[in-house]
Order: structure tokens, then sequence, then C-alpha cells
């Protein structure tokens, strides 16, 4: 029989309950998480958002919760009420935090039953993410996931008491606005009031956070849902969500500071010291030293260019490299001669030539020798002159990879990654942040021959580079940083633009002629016509810091409801088609896609 809640209160949370409670007469409300039927005594573990409480049903204290106790199954929906008491000595657990105690029961409800679930939630990691997607209401009851949304739920509250201590205004800014794109594809809204018309989904408040300070707000922020039609990777889901910060008459240092100091009070959360100020690295930097710009600090296996060390090698391969102007560049693994066997060499070469490089060669340094099929080729010596110049100590490993050098400097610095992460070479619980500065305004883009943005088109050159705009662009400097935590990229932002004459060039240099230009952002010019302050901002994704925050390492476990990585969402069967009818209303036609 099903009860009714019929006036029944909650006194307790079930994980909430310590020794000091002992005596008192409590009501609690959750599901069974297991039970354990001993005949005379039978043990039901009651959970809910808190934690969980171990009820023990006697028939000697009730006889009838006793027998209404046999008919509970795992995720049944339940009230208990009883008498909280001392474990017997024996009985006592780490495993819960109420594990010093348990309640007597003496009355039971059972508000709901439950079919059988498609998997165990105790051991939902071996289910397939299809199953757990879909049934995702399910997972969410885990303790770890109820405690990622703990979490996630202090660091918004923690950032919007920060902000307002710190004078800024959280305004939200229209999720129904102009498609601008600029990089990844815009989600269109169909109009029905204007035929043929279309709304978009922000992929940035950007634009509006700029008008905002042209408005006079001078501190702005907001933690808001952003979107984009783009591929998705571990760390990327279509709609995502970004603590978004504008601030009117700053340097970039002025930004840093309030940064730095709001992601020392988050993962406070979690009793981790931030050490401040975090270091800043030149973009160019970054990639000759870690062949990326969103480098892990927790290891060091830095990138080294041997070229001018081999450039006048007789190893065939080598000498073709530098005739063609490419590189030669190497990374040195600790104990890597112990850690990788040949087949495991193999391996990395692999993925080596996965990630666009030709292969690579290796040096393993032993106790009384070299190997490498580069002895025959440069000599003993010369592989440990390579070898010296790495830093190479007995039982370490040198990884060679020659060619062009863009394609090796990311290879290296993926394999470097890769490297780390499968020998756990850095201590998890370590927090690494650092500012990338000193990004190129502009990259070349060899399919549509124009220059893009790097970042976007509101970014401030840099004032020394001002004289290269016009005549050369590849060498302006742009006023953007990122902000990077242990190989993550977490934040991006910039020194913007707020002279009408200066972002007209830079939308002529990135090839959009007056009638675009006007068409996609003349609303935006015209504002900058009357009175724009110099200003500055930055965009820090929320469910990447909380990702790190509770030690996930995707961030579909901080996302209540998350999109496959086909973009899907399995529980609500989504995207699906409408009716017909409904289509009519926004004239809009379906064309199949053509079948081969």
């Amino acid at each position: 029989m099903v009860d009714q809640l019929k006036g029944i209160k909650r006194t307790d949370y079930c994980g909430e309950m310590r020794r000091k409670d002992i005596g008192r007469e409590v009501t609690l409300l959750g599901w069974v998480d297991s039970r354990r039927d001993f005949g005379a005594l039978i043990f039901v573990d009651i959970r809910d958002r808190s934690g969980m409480t171990q009820v023990v049903f006697n028939p000697e204290i009730s006889e009838e919760a006793h027998g209404t106790a046999k008919q509970l199954r795992d995720e049944y929906v339940i009230g208990v009420v009883g008498k909280v008491v001392a474990r017997g000595k024996s009985a006592v657990t780490t495993r819960l935090k109420t594990g010093e105690i348990e309640v007597l029961a003496s009355r039971l409800f059972i508000f709901n039953i439950c079919k059988t679930t498609p998997f165990t939630l105790s051991q939902a990691e071996d289910a397939t993410e299809d199953k757990r997607m879909k049934y995702r209401y399910l997972e969410l009851r885990r303790p770890r996931l109820q405690r990622n949304f703990h979490l996630r739920h202090k660091l918004t509250l923690i950032t919007r008491n920060f902000m307002t201590r710190e004078g800024f205004i959280e305004v939200e800014t229209p999720f129904l606005t102009k498609s601008t794109p600029e990089g990844a594809r815009d989600y269109l809204v169909p109009s029905r009031l204007y035929p043929g018309f279309f709304y978009a989904l922000p992929q940035s408040p950007q634009l509006f956070k700029q008008i905002l300070m042209i408005a006079g707000f001078d501190r702005y922020f907001q933690i808001v849902k952003c979107f984009r039609d783009e591929d998705l990777r571990r760390d990327r889901q279509p709609e995502f969500t970004q603590i978004d910060i504008e601030m009117s008459f700053i340097q970039p240092d002025d930004l840093f500071e309030v940064v730095q100091r709001l992601m020392a009070e988050i993962f406070a959360l979690v009793d981790k010291k931030v050490t401040l100020p975090f270091p800043r690295i030149p973009y160019q930097e970054a990639m000759e030293r870690f062949g990326t710009d969103k480098p892990d600090l927790r290891y060091s296996m830095e990138l080294h260019d041997l070229t001018d060390l081999l450039k006048d090698s007789p190893f065939q391969r080598f000498a073709e490299v530098i005739t063609a102007a490419g590189g030669i560049r190497a990374i040195m693994v600790p104990q890597g001669s112990v850690r990788y066997s040949r087949k495991d060499i193999d391996g990395l070469n692999s993925l080596v030539r996965g990630w666009g490089a030709e292969g690579l060669v290796t040096i393993r340094f032993m106790t009384d020798e070299v190997r490498s099929p580069l002895v025959k080729h440069l000599g003993e010596e010369k592989c440990r002159q390579i070898g010296k110049e790495l830093g190479a100590k007995e039982g370490d490993l040198v990884i060679i990879v020659a060619g062009d050098y863009d394609v090796i400097t990311e290879s290296l610095g993926a394999l470097r990654s890769h490297i780390a992460e499968e020998q756990k070479m850095f201590d998890p619980e370590a927090l690494a942040f650092a500012w990338i500065v000193d990004f190129p305004l502009f990259e070349w883009n060899e399919r549509e021959g124009r220059y893009h943005s790097c970042h976007h088109p509101f970014t401030s050159p840099r004032e020394e580079d001002m004289p290269y705009l016009k005549s050369d662009p590849p060498k302006v400097m742009a006023r953007a940083y990122d902000l990077v935590l242990n190989g993550s990229e977490i934040g991006g932002g910039s020194i913007r633009i707020h002279r009408i004459e200066l972002q007209r060039e830079i939308f002529k240099i990135l090839g959009l002629d007056k009638e675009e230009v006007e068409r996609r952002f003349g609303f935006f010019l015209q504002a900058l016509e009357y009175g724009a302050p110099p200003h500055g901002g930055i965009a820090l994704g929320l469910d990447r810091i909380a990702m790190i925050l509770v030690g996930e390492s995707s961030i579909r476990e901080v996302i209540a409801f998350p999109k496959t990585t086909s973009a899907q969402c399995l529980l609500t069967d989504s995207p699906s088609p409408v009716p017909e009818e409904q289509l009519k209303e926004l004239f809009i036609r379906v064309k199949k896609p053509e079948t081969s």
C-alpha cells in the first residue's frame, strides 16, 4: 500500500545526524539505498541529498513497521520515524558520515514504489553512457553527483557574493538576438511574426556587455547561458554557462587582480589554497615550451629545440627537414626508459602520426650505454650531447620529432600531455593557474584567403603594434589573455576596441565589406559613436571551473542534463521532428537529406 504524506514533516536530513543527536526522535524522508533482511532485524539505508543513515526495523519496537519493511526494495520512496541510537562498537563504520549512529524505527511510510532500475546506482559507471543519459534522473540520485551539484551551487553563490562586494552589477542580456557568427555556428530561431527572418541564441553576450559599458554601468557581470552549434569534445557542450565580466577604465592588471581573488575564494570551497599572483606566459613562449597555449604547469617535460644542435647532421631525414626550413624538437620523459617498452614506444609513435607528424625517434639512457636508432647515424657521443641538452639522466627517455615546425610543436605538446596523464606524473590535487598573454591579433585562413581574429574582432591591438596594422597584420599582437588551469582554458578575454575608426579598420583587415559590416554590426558601431569608454573583460567557463573544482574529467558530470557527444538529449529524445502545421506557421519547409 502506498501512503500519502499526511502531514509528516522531515526533522532532519539523512546525512546530517551525529552522536550529539542520540536520544532524539527524528523523521527522515528519502529513498531506499539498500535493504538487508536478517529475519528478526531488517536494516535499511535511507538516502537523501545530504547522505545516508542506517535504519533498524525491530519487531519488538514496532511489529507493523517491521512487517512493512519486508516490502521495501531499492529506490522506494519512504518516510521513517524513530529514535537515534548509538551503534554497537563493532558496527561503527567510517563509510558513512553517520557511521556512529543508527535510527531505531517505530513507524514506516511507503510514499512510492520503484520499478527495477535499468542499472544499479552504486555501479552506474558500468552502464553505457547512453543508458545513463536516458535515465539521468536516476544517475543524479548518486551521492557523487549530488555532491557535484551542491558544490556547483556554492560556486555560483560565492561568485555572486564576491562580484557584488567588488561593486559589480548583474545585468541579464537577451537570449533572442541577432546572428553575428564569427567562428562557431549560431543556433537560429525562426520568427513567426517576420517570415524568413531569424533570431540567434547568443554564443556570448559580447556586444551587449560592451554596450553596457557605453551605457555607463562601469562594472557588469552575469552568470549566463550561451550556445554554440559546434562539434563536441570532452569539455564542450552546445549550451554552456559562463561567468561574464566587463569593466570600464581598466588595464589588464585590474581585471587579473579581481579574477585571481575570485578563483582563490572559489577553490577555498574544497580547502585548496590558490597562490597569487598567477604567472604570465606570452603565447609564443607557451607554444615553444609546452606545444600548446593552454599548458599544464603541474609537471615539466618541456619541449626543446634541437635544430641548431643537429644542423650539420649526417642523418638524412634531419638534413632534409632543416633544408626545408623545418625543425627538430624533443621532450625528455623522466625514467621513460623504464616506463616504456618497445611496444609502448610503437603506440606513442602511432599517436604522434595521428596528430600529423611523420613519426618519432627515441634515445634511451641506460646504465652503461645509450640505445637508439640514431647511434649508427650520429654516434653515441652526439646522442649523449642531445641528452645533456635536455638534462637526461640514467633511465630517462628522449623523444624526438622532426618536420614542419608548427606540426611537430603541437604533436609534441599533445604527446607531453598524454604521457603525463598516462604515467600519473603530477599531483591531481594541485592547482596550476597561468595567464597566457600577447596572442597574435590575426591568423590567416588559407581556405577563405583572408585573416580571421584569433579571439574576436572587438579585441584591441597592442598600442606599440599599431603601425603594423596595415603594413604587416601578422606582426600585430592583441591585448588578449586566457586564464589556464591544469591544462584547461577556463577563461578568455581582452581589452576591447572603443574607438569606431579602429573598429572599422579591423573589420576591413578581416575582409568584411561596408555592407556586411553594417548588416551585422551596424547597431554596435552606432553605439561606439556615443562616447564609449576604454573597457575590457573576460568570460570564465563556469562548467569547466566546476569540473576541476569537484575533480571530474568531463563537464557532463557538473551539468544536470547534458547533451551526448552527438549533441542529443536522450532523456527528452531531442532534437526531434515537429508537426508540419508548426513548420507552416514559421514558413519553413524541411528538405530531406539526400541518400546515396
